[in-house]
């Protein structure tokens, strides 16, 4: 098999060795139900809140302030239409930012159908929230906020403590909004520390930390209900029911572990491989056109727009290259509508087709990027030369 270069990182890491070896381990030692109450069961449950522990100890919260659940998106709809469907008697206004990822969108899309009010909060041409729009947007019946801290497409990162002390003398009036961010893409690179953003609910998950797939957990500060949306056995404190997947959760704890501890170094190294990439493909490539913040993003993170040509052409011909990235949300692969994030940013919409997301990880040198510029310069030419847009 032809070596591949891999540059979707945002989409989906892979595991961690050490992670696969603690998951094959847990998988073989810990197989009782963690509900049961022999001792199968109880060394099983011990492990899940060993775990659970381990994750809070990196937001700085209490162990019993984290729900585990199947994914980033179950949390996002966990933390939306639970908090929602518990506090409607206090208001039906949520606020959420023209960018969130589609499991926040879709579920205050789920919201609006059901009579509640849905603002959504815009942002610069650099992906950045405008706070004073913002500000104008919050009501006496906003029960909740929803920003995501770090963009999964154009890796802007939002300013997130701004937001929460402009709300928190609000709250301190009525208790009102709640504050929850989807930090999935932040996990492994910025802080998490949950009282220094001033957030009520966040959301990670293990699938872009070098963690397992199929797992994810979502912090609830204490003291604030939350209608669960998955019925059954009343496992996570009645939050979210259904038998534990025990290796996941190890998994997951353990890869926030190795990638909090990696965290400084390799946002470091990230830095250094973006600016080359950013910069080469701009001397390389005509209308070449960067998305999102020039500084105020994610490391790993490169989004560009490229005139005269389809972002999935692109995609198809790097992928025959055997060079893997993405147009955009990778749990939209299959939408070949633009990018609802950069038309968000006010990009046109023949730019917003010819968009490609460039993600790197832990394994991504230098090299990798050579060739990739070589090939994406190959592959933009001859695209321009058949396509029948001017550039």
């Amino acid at each position: 098999m032809k070596k591949y270069i891999y540059l979707d990182y945002a989409a989906t890491t892979p595991i961690d060795e050490n992670v696969i070896k603690l998951i094959n381990k847990t998988n073989t030692l810990f197989y009782g139900n963690p509900g049961s109450l022999h001792e199968s069961g109880r060394l099983a449950k011990a492990q899940i809140e060993k775990s659970r522990e381990e994750i809070s100890n990196h937001l700085n919260t209490s162990p019993d302030e984290i729900i585990f659940t199947g994914s980033g998106t179950e949390s996002d709809n966990l933390a939306i239409l639970g908090i929602a469907h518990a506090h409607k008697q206090h208001g039906k206004h949520i606020i959420i930012s023209t960018i969130e990822h589609k499991a926040v969108l879709e579920s205050a899309l789920r919201l609006k159908d059901e009579g509640f009010e849905v603002s959504f909060a815009p942002v610069d041409k650099n992906g950045i929230l405008d706070i004073g729009s913002f500000k104008k947007l919050l009501q006496k019946d906003t029960i909740l906020v929803s920003i995501m801290y770090a963009n999964n497409e154009i890796g802007t990162i939002q300013p997130i403590k701004e937001i929460s002390e402009i709300l928190r003398p609000i709250k301190q009036k009525t208790g009102y909004p709640l504050f929850h961010t989807d930090a999935c893409q932040a996990a492994g690179v910025l802080s998490l520390n949950v009282n220094d953003l001033g957030v009520d609910l966040l959301t990670i998950n293990g699938s872009k930390i070098y963690g397992p797939k199929g797992v994810g957990c979502l912090y609830v500060k204490k003291g604030i209900n939350l209608e669960p949306q998955i019925l059954g056995g009343g496992q996570e404190k009645n939050k979210r029911s259904g038998t534990e997947n025990i290796s996941l959760i190890v998994g997951f704890a353990k890869a926030l572990t190795i990638a909090t501890r990696k965290q400084e170094s390799e946002n470091i190294r990230l830095k250094q491989l973006q600016n080359y990439l950013i910069d080469k493909i701009q001397k390389t490539i005509p209308k070449a056109y960067l998305n999102g913040h020039i500084t105020k993003r994610l490391p790993n993170n490169i989004n560009f727009s490229f005139s005269g040509i389809e972002g999935e052409a692109m995609i198809l011909l790097l992928d025959q290259a055997k060079i893997y990235c993405s147009t955009g949300s990778a749990c939209s692969s299959s939408d070949l509508s633009p990018s609802h994030v950069l038309l968000a940013t006010g990009l046109a919409l023949e730019l917003a087709h010819g968009s490609l997301r460039i993600t790197l990880g832990r394994k991504t040198t230098k090299k990798d990027l050579d060739t990739m510029v070589d090939e994406l310069a190959k592959i933009i030419n001859f695209l321009r030369k058949i396509s029948t847009i001017k550039v």
